[in-house]
């Protein structure tokens, strides 16, 4: 996993830490326990007295909640005290599922969102949607009924212990 906020250049600057204060109180609109910044979405902050510029990495391409994401940012960051807010989307660095930080992996999991294993770079195997522990009673004697929940990013498993179904975040890498 990543530690976003601590690789980003300019975070120890008072304006840097205001806007990632911020920052880390920005709902992700589809998962709204977890912020962008649990999620590393963030690529990168550039603060000054003036203005920030806030890169953000969706977590698919196609994202449809995109636009949405920019204008809660945007009224986050102005509510922190900036006039002057731009907010990019970038696609280098790439998002994967190593970027979600280890409590953004713990609220997903106690939303009853199985999180995704930390695939450190490496590609995605199908043994990774197989193999998927229960988040509501962490047996591993769950099977997958549907590699498609409902979005790209989750799919259906259902637990033999609990005999519930839940969903599973995706592995990306």
């Amino acid at each position: 996993m990543v530690d976003v906020a601590m690789s980003v250049p300019n975070c120890d600057s008072p304006e840097a830490k205001r806007v990632w204060d911020a920052l880390r109180g920005v709902p992700d609109p589809e998962i709204p326990v977890v912020s962008v910044v649990e999620l590393g979405m963030i690529a990168a902050v550039d603060a000054n007295e003036r203005s920030v510029t806030v890169k953000l990495t969706p977590t698919f391409a196609a994202c449809p909640a995109i636009e949405h994401i920019h204008d809660t940012i945007r009224g986050a960051v102005t509510d922190a005290g900036f006039a002057h807010v731009n907010v990019e989307t970038v696609y280098d660095p790439p998002w994967t599922t190593d970027r979600i930080t280890a409590a953004g992996r713990a609220k997903l999991k106690s939303f009853g969102l199985a999180p995704p294993g930390c695939m450190n770079g490496r590609s995605v195997e199908p043994e990774d949607l197989l193999a998927v522990a229960c988040p509501l009673c962490d047996s591993t004697d769950t099977t997958l009924e549907s590699a498609f929940g409902p979005t790209l990013c989750r799919s259906i498993h259902y637990c033999e212990d609990c005999r519930q179904s839940f969903e599973h975040f995706k592995p990306v890498s």
